[in-house]
């Protein structure tokens, strides 16, 4: 197996993106409420802040600040993505196979950033919340629901016309 090098801060800032092996499937917003229970529970034990954080039908984004003196973001991520499979199993839902004693529901890797500053950590929370009009899901982003956007809304902090009212067109959009 290989050792990914991740630069890991304790007390840190990150911004991930998480993706489905089946690009198309909409099993993340299909199970959002089991996708919810992992997350709640692995943040109940490993306690971490959600700065902002976006679902999509196959994949998702988030900013995460972890406490003071840790740095185990990939520990949280494998019991994330491990309870939900979990779940889905438990639930009836093919979650794949990569070989006998292996899953297939995540992609084996995923992308993380270390936020450097506040202005790194803004266009990250920007990216996250223009994401479901970025894939032609929503024409207005107050409109998607699984969207840390409305707390920000709820405080004050965005207007509800935020990232303005697009015309799109349907389709698939990757990354």
């Amino acid at each position: 197996m290989v050792l990914y090098r991740r630069q890991r801060l304790a007390g840190g800032s990150y911004f991930f993106t998480h993706v489905l092996q089946d690009r198309g499937t909409g099993l993340l917003i299909d199970h959002v409420d089991a996708l919810r229970t992992a997350y709640a529970s692995v943040r109940h034990a490993w306690p971490f802040e959600t700065v902002a954080v976006v679902i999509l039908p196959d994949h998702l984004h988030c900013v995460w600040t972890l406490p003071e003196g840790d740095d185990d973001y990939p520990g949280r991520w494998r019991l994330i993505k491990s309870r939900f499979s979990s779940a889905l199993r438990r639930r009836g839902v093919d979650t794949g196979r990569r070989g006998p004693d292996q899953r297939a529901l995540w992609q084996r890797r995923y992308w993380e950033h270390t936020v450097r500053d506040q202005c790194d950590l803004r266009a990250h929370v920007d990216y996250i919340h223009i994401n479901p009009l970025k894939h032609g899901l929503v024409e207005q982003v107050a409109n998607w629901p699984y969207s840390s956007f409305h707390r920000y809304l709820a405080r004050g902090e965005l207007p509800p016309d935020w990232g303005g009212h697009v015309s799109v067109k349907p389709g698939r959009y990757g990354e």
